[in-house]
């Protein structure tokens, strides 16, 4: 598998009228942070609540006549996508989800018509179900990340980065699977080379990290965190985005669940936004002091806003957060 700048142009003609062009707009509060203009692309716009939809639409719509249905593993965005793009063409979709998917995911892709499969307490025993699928009933899968047509897509969004914002000196990407980040990448770099792409995980179970630093995909084992849509594995068996991250990212850095947390609560408090835990670990990492030095603008996708309101109701009102055995200490929102 590859990705071309062509795919990615084709994705966004595919793509169009379904998914739409998000603005990009700027932050005071954070760029005043960090010293320079610190922009956030509101993937959060798009119909479903998140970016995912691009690539799944570039996915199903790509598909030939006479497929009868879909199926996927997902977190949550990517089964809304899936969702979304196989009822505009009128085919079934089974999204399988382990147990730890918040409940408002899973009801959010049942309002969309698909049928939902829980089972297992990851992700990779999610992907058995849809493997299963594929098999014994003869459905189509579209993966969450590892797949060209979806990465094609994802990459739609460096396209208007860089029209938007040809100046960029960092683009943070939150990092999961590595679809995103590896379309973002690839697209951002080669318009601009000497943009710099930062990918962002929370410090428990992020799979990409870990597999880059090792030098091959790996395992992790995947746990509650507020970031829950950057959970799951990248794949033992890797195609694309491995590769694709491990040559176009400049670097990976992960922030902790308190960081998170307090990301989130800056996000709502300064510029009105509602949003997952995932969207804002760039955010954090600001924050936190943990990126390279900024010389010029920086933008980070604010991916989705399918969040659990009970969680983010507790976290802007400065109260506990239990995720499974960790309880972060609440705390009110302070500038």
């Amino acid at each position: 598998m590859s990705v071309t700048l062509a795919d990615i142009l084709t994705a966004r003609r595919r793509i169009q009228g379904t998914a739409v062009r998000t603005p990009l707009v700027p932050s005071p509060h954070l760029s005043r942070l960090a010293g320079h203009d610190f922009l956030l692309k509101l993937e959060i716009g798009q119909p479903t609540g998140a970016f995912k939809l691009r690539g799944a639409t570039n996915a199903v719509f790509g598909l030939p006549e006479g497929v009868s249905g879909v199926t996927c593993c997902s977190t949550g965005n990517h089964g809304r996508g899936v969702a979304y793009a196989a009822r505009d063409r009128g085919l079934r979709a089974v999204v399988c989800m382990s147990e730890l998917v918040p409940q408002a995911k899973i009801d959010g892709i049942k309002a969309l018509g698909a049928e939902v499969k829980i089972g297992g307490r990851s992700q990779d025993e999610a992907q058995i179900e849809a493997r299963r699928l594929c098999e014994e009933e003869g459905l189509v899968e579209i993966p969450p990340f590892d797949d060209g047509r979806v990465v094609a897509g994802q990459g739609t969004i460096g396209l208007e980065l860089m029209e938007d914002r040809p100046d960029l000196d960092m683009v943070l990407v939150p990092l999961s699977g590595g679809g995103l980040a590896a379309g973002i990448a690839f697209a951002v770099k080669t318009i601009s080379p000497k943009t710099r792409l930062i990918g962002v995980s929370m410090d428990r179970g992020a799979a990409m990290h870990a597999s880059l630093a090792a030098g091959h995909p790996v395992e992790v084992e995947e746990v509650a965190s507020l970031a829950d849509s950057l959970g799951g594995g990248i794949g033992l068996d890797n195609k694309l985005t491995f590769d694709l991250c491990r040559q176009y990212l400049d670097d990976t850095i992960l922030v902790t669940e308190d960081e998170i947390y307090r990301a989130m609560q800056t996000l709502y408090f300064e510029d009105r936004l509602v949003a997952e835990g995932a969207c804002v670990v760039g955010i954090a990492a600001l924050q936190a002091g943990k990126l390279p030095v900024p010389r010029g603008p920086l933008a980070t996708i604010i991916t989705g806003r399918s969040v659990d309101m009970d969680v983010f109701t507790r976290i802007v009102t400065g109260r506990d957060v239990t995720l499974g055995n960790l309880t972060l200490q609440g705390q009110p929102y302070a500038a």
